[in-house]
């Protein structure tokens, strides 16, 4: 997978916006990140916990922030469009409001 696929993906869900984060591309929900692309092979996925350690293992390691278990770091060389898909998908819901997440069932 490329950055740009990635892209692909965050842009697909519903309010999604790309922009900085520290000088790196982040993928947002009004304020709130759900993705950044850590390096052209390596996304930061802001996922919970027990999502995180579902997916660890293969293409995703544990991200912490400090000593708190923030999300997984996912290889974009050996990870598949859809754990891409599903992670970033993960992420969006948890930090979805109530009207997003009621549209996105009906759709």
């Amino acid at each position: 997978m490329t950055p740009d696929d990635v892209r692909t993906i965050a842009l697909g869900l519903p309010e999604v916006t790309e922009g900085d984060h520290h000088g790196r591309t982040a993928y947002r929900l009004g304020t709130r990140v759900l993705a950044t692309q850590w390096t052209g092979t390596q996304l930061n996925v802001l996922v919970d916990e027990s999502t995180a350690r579902a997916a660890e293992g293969g293409p995703c390691t544990l991200l912490f922030w400090g000593a708190k278990l923030s999300g997984v770091r996912v290889d974009l060389a050996t990870a598949s469009p859809d754990l891409v898909a599903e992670l970033l998908e993960e992420a969006w819901a948890r930090r979805a409001p109530a009207r997003l997440l009621r549209e996105r069932r009906t759709d």
